[in-house]
């Protein structure tokens, strides 16, 4: 239980400490009635003297008072429970708010980095632990330091050398939780880290599942599963092992003390020292006082898992976000597609060289197409562009402007993307294609539908536009997902277009339809084309020819060919047998 973590998430409960307050107030009033029952039964215990001398009146009296007290109590107790929960699920809200805000503005190097199934994971399970460590931890804390304050305060007003036996004996009980539980926090942390990492392992198999069987992998993935599955079978044994020791340990030691009253105190009715109201209601506050300490260990395993996933959530907080734009940044706006990239390098990896000394000058209009073999550099030059990732050294312009030295967010609306990867969300088809543009109206959503080729086959859908896709267009194929896509981009209507292997889960015939309509959106924005298949970049007005992070070659097709050089067996490699 590190302070830090205990620091960060007191800072997520500080706003809530009215509820707080009023927690701790309730706590006082109920445990304060609830521990006025003892007295009330001892007295009417001694009222009653022998067979034929009871106090009737007194006990009816008593009685009355006793109900009361009960009922009062329960009300504060319904209103520790409603503002505990409301504490603790409020917290769990704005810590989950906070971690989603965090991966929108982490770096993508980041977010490719690490595990989405693990994160996931973090943002879902990880904090629902939370909520229930911090639910069942201020329950305990206020109704546990109530009670212990309250039954000691009683006991001593009734016999002060009995309690001082209770307070001695504690002690024990308090030093075998505690040995207890910094062996299981540990073990506890590595079962949280190893649910991640099986969360992760789980999410990349269900989305790759067709992979697996094609490959017939299904065996080796079984084994990794259940690899990471048995550690996680170990770790989390051992951690709920050794948690359970701390409540019967504790148990044992409350029972003692609950035994030592006992004995103490008939020696005393004994001797005419207590009286046997006085005995029963002291026997009542031994077992009040000890209960507790057994209740904060019977929950001792939530608050280690609490804690443990609590670690695992802040280490996401505690990522460096995406550097801010500064205050001075300029806004694009209107920009003409001019783009300038000047000496510029970049890599993921410090030992590992990728693009070095890049430039390249493209005026506002052109259409320049990048190819390259796989790796070479392509998609990481549109990650530069669009400022996923930040410059090594040298400097991208945009109408002569540095892209530093503007705003992320307007930069990228400079931008229409249509990636290879295909994204979708759940909603309609109509909001899919409006995902750019929220306030289009329908009318516009079609015509770009129509100018993409998407509107014959959203027609023939059970509701037309208003069909739900299923979550990532599970219910369409991949090429009518490419489709909605370009159709999102046409409706938005940028500047600069980037197509990054656009057409590569569209049939042959649909390509050249959806060429044609590229080909018109383009008309004079400056457009930067990343593809494999070079019969779709015959058109453009520069091909700039990529190998190991440099450029090893620029012209136009008809020009490349006949320079018999890098580009011509590319592309006599792609069409030799045809």
């Amino acid at each position: 239980m590190k302070k830090g973590v205990m620091k960060t998430l007191l800072k997520f409960v500080r706003p809530y400490r009215g509820y707080l307050i009023l927690s701790l107030f309730s706590a006082i009033i109920s445990i304060a009635l609830t521990l006025l029952g003892p007295v009330l039964v001892g007295e009417a215990i001694d009222f009653i003297v022998d067979q034929h001398h009871v106090d009737f009146p007194s006990i009816a009296r008593i009685l009355v008072i006793l109900c009361i007290s009960i009922g009062v109590g329960a009300v504060f107790q319904w209103i520790l429970a409603l503002c505990t929960n409301k504490v603790a699920y409020c917290t769990v809200r704005d810590i989950r708010i906070q971690v989603f805000e965090k991966i929108n503005v982490a770096p993508l190097r980041y977010i490719d980095g690490t595990p989405h199934g693990d994160l996931i994971n973090r943002l879902v399970n990880d904090i629902d632990f939370i909520a229930d460590g911090l639910l069942q931890g201020l329950t305990q804390l206020f109704t546990g330091v109530v009670t212990i304050l309250g039954t000691l305060l009683f006991m001593l007003s009734v016999n002060p050398w009995i309690t001082l036996v209770v307070v001695l004996v504690t002690p024990l009980s308090l030093f075998v939780a505690s040995f207890i539980a910094r062996r299981s926090h540990k073990m506890f942390q590595e079962q949280s880290k190893t649910q991640g990492e099986l969360g992760g392992y789980i999410e990349e198999m269900l989305g790759n599942q067709k992979i697996v069987k094609t490959f017939s992998h299904e065996e080796e993935a079984q084994q990794a599963f259940e690899e990471i599955n048995g550690r996680l079978y170990q770790c989390g044994q051992k951690a709920q092992f050794y948690s359970s020791l701390s409540n019967p340990s504790t148990r044992f030691v409350n029972g003692v003390v609950y035994a030592a009253v006992g004995i103490i105190g008939a020696i005393s009715a004994i001797f005419g020292s207590l009286s046997v109201g006085q005995l029963s209601c002291f026997l009542t506050y031994a077992n009040q006082y000890t209960k507790p300490f057994n209740e904060v260990t019977g929950v001792i395993t939530q608050l280690q898992m609490a804690f443990a996933s609590a670690q695992r959530v802040f280490k996401v907080l505690e990522e460096p976000s995406e550097q801010p734009d500064s205050r001075d940044a300029v806004t694009f706006r209107n920009v003409k597609g001019k783009v300038d990239i000047q000496d510029v390098s970049f890599s993921y990896e410090e030992n590992r060289k990728l693009i070095e000394h890049f430039h390249l000058h493209v005026k506002p209009g052109q259409r320049i197409a990048i190819v390259g073999p796989t790796g070479c550099g392509k998609t990481t030059l549109i990650n530069l562009l669009m400022r996923f990732y930040d410059v090594n050294s040298g400097e991208i312009l945009v109408d002569d402007v540095p892209i530093t030295k503007g705003t992320r967010d307007s930069l990228r609306r400079q931008f229409g993307m249509v990636l290879q990867e295909t994204w979708l969300y759940s909603a309609t088809v109509r909001e899919n294609i409006a995902y750019g543009r929220p306030d289009a109206t329908l009318e516009e959503v079609i015509a770009a539908a129509k100018a993409a080729h998407a509107h014959g086959f959203i027609k023939r859908l059970p509701k037309g536009y208003d069909t739900v896709i299923s979550e990532d267009g599970g219910n369409i194929s991949q090429g009518q997902k490419q489709l909605l896509c370009i159709a999102r981009v046409m409706l938005s209507d940028p500047p600069m277009l980037i197509l990054d292997e656009a057409t590569s889960s569209i049939d042959t015939r649909t390509e050249i339809r959806i060429q044609k309509a590229f080909n018109k959106m383009m008309e004079g924005r400056t457009s930067f084309i990343v593809a494999h298949r070079l019969s779709t970049i015959k058109e453009a007005d520069c091909i700039v020819v990529m190998n190991q992070g440099n450029i090893v070659e620029q012209g136009t097709h008809r020009e490349l060919l006949e320079k018999k050089g890098f580009y011509a067996n590319l592309y006599n490699s792609q069409f030799a047998n045809q």
